[in-house]
């Protein structure tokens, strides 16, 4: 089984080097990582993957933040807001994966929106970090939304992706230990292998996508 950690950052956005990462990685039994910040290359076995992450509070912020990006962003990835915001960044070919879904409204991230997440090949990312470090409130909002997106996939099948959300090789986990914390929100081993198989796929689309009914 493939198994790529979606989202970590390096220095100097995190406190450990990509290639200390990248070998904490590995010694995890990771086969990859995305890096944030990073270009991409292979060390010691383990493939790193270069990342970009966008932010913004609208479309017009967001817009302006990929005429910034450099040459060679990496897999581009944008922060998840409103619903008004999350369909735009559906529509923008340059984003391929939606983080932070477990921060925003209820309301931010629907069936019609999964089903477009779908057909466009996009990716929503599961942050498990969130599971380990946030407060009551916040771990509990978290897997509510968490579980609400993994009916969603159930029925419409867009990609998911797992990170760990790590800014230091003390973050980062291994595939059992994000198994384990995928069962606290109904996500099973088998989708948790196709969780880790999401950055793949989304370096290579798939020219259809089935939407299950």
């Amino acid at each position: 089984m493939r198994c790529t950690d979606a989202c970590v950052y390096p220095f100097p956005l995190g406190d450990s080097s990509v290639r200390r990462m990248a070998q904490e990685a590995g010694e995890l039994g990771l086969d990859s990582i995305v890096a944030v910040g990073a270009r991409g290359c292979i060390f010691r076995g383990v493939e790193v993957v270069g990342g970009t992450v966008i932010q913004g509070r609208d479309q017009g912020e967001v817009q302006a933040a990929l005429r910034r990006m450099g040459k060679d962003p990496g897999v581009v990835m944008a922060t998840a807001g409103d619903y008004a915001l999350n369909r735009a960044l559906l529509h923008m070919g340059r984003v391929r994966i939606l983080r932070g879904i477990h921060a925003t409204p209820g309301n931010s991230f629907d069936h019609i929106l999964a089903r477009m997440a779908a057909e466009r090949q996009v990716a929503v990312d599961l942050d498990i970090s969130v599971l380990v470090s946030g407060r009551d409130y916040t771990r509990q909002r978290a897997l509510q939304r968490y579980a609400d997106l993994v009916r969603l996939q159930s029925r419409f099948g867009f990609l998911l992706t797992l990170s760990s959300g790590a800014r230091s090789i003390l973050g980062m986990k291994s595939p059992r230990d994000m198994v384990a914390l995928c069962g606290l929100f109904g996500l099973d081993e088998d989708d948790v292998e196709g969780a880790f198989l999401g950055i793949a796929k989304v370096l290579r689309p798939e020219k259809s996508v089935e939407v299950v009914e």
